[in-house]
């Protein structure tokens, strides 16, 4: 292949991944990243309009452009007896989907079954909405059933605070309304396999994005019937299932034995973590792994008591867990260290603290 040749499908290759952030001046960003000029941009947007792997409207400078679905493809499920996820795999979604590396297809199969699947178990609705849709760049599939609500039904059949407190709990993982059925892992490892994972459901919108620290959790006021999942994967990524669950193993146990806490979760709007009330709904369950990293990324301060009880109190408790917190500014981590002085003699050293960047 000639240099002129690689360096012309690496273009049009950016191009491909960067339109949807920046339809409008997609140009612009490419011609500034590759030294290039608007009109030689735009040989590249044109032939990649011909390759129907674009679409674009409007007119000069008001011209947009975003990526056209190679596949589109919908389909209602109706909730019976004898409804399996694995056949509605094999029959339907498997061929809808087309070649893609096998890495990928078996995100999708483990991600499809097992949003399907609590739907059928879990929603107590009547149907099952599947759109699938793909483009050059990714595939984005979308699971809408008209059932009770995923958020509504945890804290119910939980007790929990409220549905916001139901998010928390599914972010530790090993969660489950039917324990006997259900291990309580999917939805906790298919958020992080896909490049964003969403969920509305009553008056709550949660969203995870691969590699980032923060996840998206807003309210809404208008009530959003049954549950509606999104999952986006990049075509040809790299990512496999295989090294997302290693990730939440430890030790020689190949088990889901490992997680991480968003701290900034136990938070209600403009509160402080400052209260023993608020640190026990956050170590809730915690007990169910062997180690637990606390993540205080959007932390700015906690108090004496929360620090107190996780850091001291609990981990007395739990001398065979190992405990982390990570992503601690320098307020935070002082706070901790304090509560580990006041009980280090009895500790038996399974806490640790230490910041993962």
């Amino acid at each position: 292949m000639t240099r002129v040749r690689a360096r012309g499908e690496d273009i049009r290759r950016f191009i491909l991944q960067e339109v949807e952030k920046h339809p409008l001046d997609i140009s612009k960003i490419t011609a500034k990243k590759y030294g290039i000029s608007r009109q030689a941009v735009n040989k590249h947007l044109q032939r990649l309009t011909q390759e129907m792997s674009l679409t674009e409207t409007g007119k000069t400078r008001g011209r947009t452009y975003k990526l056209c679905p190679l596949q589109e493809w919908r389909q209602s499920y109706e909730i019976v007896p004898g409804i399996a996820e694995d056949v509605i795999w094999t029959n339907d979604i498997r061929e809808v989907l087309g070649q893609l590396p096998d890495n990928v297809l078996n995100i999708w199969q483990y991600g499809f079954t097992e949003m399907f699947n609590n739907a059928i178990d879990h929603s107590g609705g009547s149907a099952i909405f599947v759109h699938v849709r793909k483009t050059a760049v990714d595939t984005e599939m979308i699971l809408h059933d008209n059932g009770v609500g995923i958020f509504k039904k945890i804290q119910t059949a939980l007790g929990l605070l409220d549905e916001r407190h139901a998010i928390l709990e599914l972010q530790k993982g090993k969660l489950t309304t039917d324990p006997k059925r259900h291990s309580g892992e999917g939805i906790f490892f298919t958020s992080r396999m896909f490049n964003s994972f969403d969920i509305l459901a009553g008056g709550v919108y949660f969203r995870h994005e691969f590699g980032k620290a923060e996840d998206w959790i807003m309210e809404r006021e208008k009530f959003s019937e049954g549950t509606t999942v999104w999952m986006k994967l990049h075509n040809h990524t790299a990512r496999t299932s295989k090294r997302i669950f290693d990730q939440f193993t430890s030790g020689e146990d190949y088990g889901f034995n490992k997680t991480i806490v968003p701290v900034r979760l136990a938070k209600y709007g403009n509160d402080l973590l400052i209260s023993r009330s608020q640190a026990k709904r956050l170590l809730e369950r915690i007990e169910l792994f062997k180690t637990v990293l606390f993540d205080f990324t959007g932390v700015d301060a906690i108090g004496q008591a929360f620090a107190d009880e996780i850091f001291r109190v609990f981990a007395q408790q739990h001398l065979n867990m190992d405990l982390h917190a990570i992503h601690a500014n320098s307020q935070v981590k002082r706070m901790i260290e304090r509560a580990k002085s006041g009980g280090s003699a009895m500790l038996g050293g399974n806490l640790q603290s230490r910041t993962h960047e």
